[in-house]
């Protein structure tokens, strides 16, 4: 089964790389933009084939290693 994982920063936290594309963007002709978040994704192929279990162990994945859970929130979905 495939997890998608998606890390984003966590709302009010700095996210200087954001900052960075969205001021490139503007260098680029592109005016309208007006914020940038950005995350990272991360497609995990695991063997668990049971549903509820493979979300567990992304979520467990996710705790322990993928997310800064602090600064950093995530999403799973499976495919």
């Amino acid at each position: 089964m495939k997890a998608i994982v998606t890390v984003m920063l966590k709302d009010g936290v700095l996210d200087p790389q954001g900052e960075a594309v969205r001021h490139a963007l503007g260098s680029l002709g592109f005016a309208g933009v007006e914020g940038v978040r950005q995350g990272k994704v991360i497609e995990l192929d695991l063997a668990e084939t049971d549903e509820a279990k493979a979300r567990a162990e992304a979520e467990a994945m996710c705790q322990r290693l993928l997310a800064n859970t602090v600064i950093e929130s995530y999403r799973v979905e499976l495919a």
